[in-house]
């Protein structure tokens, strides 16, 4: 009798633990991917580099459009433990002679602490 006992008590105890409602109780880690960017280095691109120099700053970029060999895609999505991930969006765009004829943001980068 005492052993069926201590079975079911052991048996709630983990039934209870395993449908827990509580979020968060688990640690999760910060997820980076894509291209890290950096408003510094944003800054930094300015219109007439070359793709040299603009890779360079930004690395490879994330997408290379066969159809549209002028425009970069740097691409960076950030989802910190539970909360929404967060994506950044850059568009370099290019003249036919390779140099920078434009830079736009989707939104501005918030400043985070240094990884």
């Amino acid at each position: 009798m005492k052993m069926k006992s201590l079975l079911a008590i052991a048996l709630l105890a983990v039934g209870v633990t395993s449908c827990s409602t509580v979020k968060k109780v688990v640690y999760r880690i910060d997820v980076p991917q894509g291209n890290y960017l950096e408003q510094d280095k944003i800054d930094q691109v300015q219109v007439g580099m070359n793709k040299t120099q603009v890779q360079y700053l930004l690395g490879t970029p994330m997408l290379q459009d066969v159809f549209a060999q002028n425009r970069w895609d740097y691409v960076f999505i950030k989802r910190e433990g539970y909360n929404d991930p967060i994506q950044h969006t850059l568009f370099v765009y290019f003249d036919n002679q390779g140099l920078v004829r434009d830079i736009k943001l989707d939104k501005p980068i918030e400043a985070t602490k240094a990884e």
